[in-house]
């Protein structure tokens, strides 16, 4: 996929989410009384601010995340400043999350400031140099601003879920005793939010797919040799990631903010599985070979719609272009 191509389908695919969510906002309040522009516009800028500056804490709780002086890790702590400086912006506050995942994440706001956070399963997976193309990947999340957009768009599925959720359930209660017909059009409402779910959330999914693609890229531009260690970066994740979770079924909860991370956990054991059969796990680059070497079935192609990321062999293959 080209650069131009990607940034337009980004473009495009950012238009159709804030475009529809608006719409619908502005539909839902009009059915609820409020028809006072002002208040509208009021509605969903406060909603919009608070769950943006919010959520960073609300990732560190959930993801045990500390930060990270220099004495503590002088060679992540000096590669972060680094490839910071390669990427043409200021350097974010360094973290590590205690979790038993191999895997990094990208966040922030105007408050807390801008974070990447590596695991400390990462750390212990992966050699330095693929550690640098992945920490070059979530550089890209922050230069791109990767952040803001995804905090946004992956809360506004949610919401609409919930809407429609309550309004559906309280509608069947209130439906038997209101003779007006309002409990109906709390129903329709209901039934219409939980649409708008499932549209805004292929979208969102599509949306983060095309981020990876776009912060794969500039890893590959701020790393030497960018294409080969994030490539067996990404390879040993999976792995990782799988091993860790068949021991310890607990870890699948980790994944509510998935869409942060660099692979996504979800999937690891899928496409582990793939691997596993060709039995290549010999060395790094065997195990990159034996990705590309694959043919992406009907089954994978219907997944990755469904996914926060793409398809590792259509990931591996964007990155071997890049080489």
């Amino acid at each position: 996929m080209s650069m131009l191509k990607l940034r337009l389908s980004m473009i495009g695919t950012l238009a159709l989410i804030f475009g529809l969510s608006t719409l619908f906002f502005t539909y839902l309040l009009t059915l609820m009384g409020v028809t006072d522009m002002i208040s509208m516009g009021l509605f969903i800028v406060v909603f919009n601010v608070a769950q943006w500056l919010f959520a960073p804490y609300l990732i560190e709780a959930m993801y045990r995340v500390k930060k990270v002086s220099r004495s503590e890790e002088p060679e992540l702590y000096d590669m972060v400043e680094r490839l910071s400086r390669n990427s043409g912006i200021k350097m974010p506050t360094l973290m590590i999350a205690k979790i038993p995942i191999s895997n990094a994440f990208a966040y922030g706001s105007p408050v807390s400031g801008t974070r990447v956070a590596v695991t400390s399963e990462l750390l212990n997976s992966l050699e330095l140099e693929e550690v640098e193309a992945v920490v070059g990947h979530e550089l890209g999340h922050l230069k791109h601003r990767d952040v803001q957009i995804m905090m946004f768009v992956s809360i506004l599925p949610a919401l609409f879920y919930y809407i429609g959720y309550s309004l559906f359930w309280s509608a069947q209660f209130r439906s038997r005793r209101d003779e007006r017909g309002n409990g109906g059009l709390a129903a329709l409402i209901g039934l219409l939010s939980i649409l708008v779910y499932w549209v805004l959330t292929l979208f969102t999914l599509y949306l983060s797919r095309l981020r990876e693609y776009y912060a794969d890229r500039h890893s590959v531009s701020i790393v030497d040799d960018g294409a080969r260690k994030l490539s067996e970066g990404l390879a040993k994740i999976l792995h990782s990631t799988e091993r860790v979770r068949k021991y310890r079924p607990e870890t699948s909860s980790l994944a509510s903010f998935k869409a942060l991370f660099i692979s996504d956990p979800d999937t690891a054991g899928r496409d582990i599985e793939a691997i596993s059969r060709m039995n290549v796990f010999a060395a790094d680059r065997s195990l990159v070979e034996s990705y590309l070497s694959r043919r992406i079935t009907g089954a994978e192609k219907m997944a990755e719609v469904f996914s926060t990321h793409p398809n590792i062999v259509k990931r591996l293959w964007a990155l071997q272009e890049l080489s």
